[in-house]
């Protein structure tokens, strides 16, 4: 496991990470800034630029030519610096909800884009939220991992250490299960690296998304146990009583959206 934890560490031959000030039991260490370029390119691209913190920008924007500014998704803290920083850099903002885009389109599943000397291809990944997105960079290489076949920035759909919530309404765990899946298939052969949005870099997106896709599995198991003790009508507050009894009070909120987002889906199916 690679871990990138100051300003400006190199993570992979065409990642640098970029730490942002902003630690938290939502945020972890921070949000992780990417700059990306190919070797020898002046131009580079900037994904998520994070909270508005002048030193952090101006760590961004001194990387290089800013081309192009990506982001995985609309929650503050991968956004709330993009109208400064588009100010900063005069570079285009793309992300999948066209809100959050600044003189450039929103992203497209699929998608292609050439920028910085690379290759980025979109993968929309919703769940976490309604508009969370990847990015594949086929090709790249994590720092120590030479046998790895490329790398994705995941945002929040994949941490570098715990799990993401699904931020339910927006998100939802039946995307969020299938874009696993997605990711899985992505990561296989591998092993491709994993450039998170929070926590240090990952070897195997192959083997995270297992890891996660059984971890919920194992949740649900547990709701289901909880409806049975509690009655199928039981509320999000008292099924996160007995499933998420050892959570941290900080994370409270975030551990009850989550099981919205189940209660959600196995009511959807029946």
């Amino acid at each position: 496991m690679v871990q990138a934890s100051a300003a400006g560490d190199r993570v992979s031959t065409f990642a640098r990470l970029v730490l942002a000030p902003n630690a938290g039991p939502m945020t972890l260490d921070g949000t992780n800034s990417y700059v990306l370029r190919a070797p020898g390119s002046d131009g580079v691209v900037v994904v998520d630029p994070g909270p508005s913190d002048t030193a952090h920008l101006a760590a961004l924007a001194e990387a290089g030519h800013v081309e192009l500014v990506l982001v995985t998704h609309h929650h503050p803290d991968h956004t709330e610096s993009l109208a400064v920083f588009h100010e900063m850099t005069d570079a285009p903002v793309r992300a999948i909800d066209a809100a959050f885009c600044l003189a450039g389109a929103p992203l497209a599943d699929g998608e292609r884009i050439s920028a910085a000397g690379l290759e980025i291809d979109v993968v929309a990944t919703p769940g976490h939220t309604a508009d969370s997105v990847c990015f594949s960079l086929p090709g790249d290489r994590l720092v120590g991992g030479d046998d790895t076949l490329g790398t994705v920035l995941t945002g929040d759909t994949i941490l570098g250490r715990g799990t993401t919530i699904i931020a339910d309404p927006d998100g939802a765990l039946g995307p969020y299960l299938d874009s696993l899946e997605v990711l899985r298939t992505l990561g296989t052969p591998g092993p491709v690296g994993v450039l998170p949005g929070h926590g240090p870099v990952l070897p195997d997106l192959a083997a995270i998304c297992r890891a996660y896709l059984a971890h919920r599995a194992e949740r649900l198991d547990q709701v289901r146990a909880a409806l049975r003790e509690l009655g199928a009508g039981a509320g999000p507050a008292a099924v996160t009583d007995l499933v998420y009894a050892d959570t941290d009070a900080s994370v409270r909120s975030a551990a009850e959206a989550s099981v919205r987002a189940q209660l959600a889906y196995l009511r959807s199916e029946g």
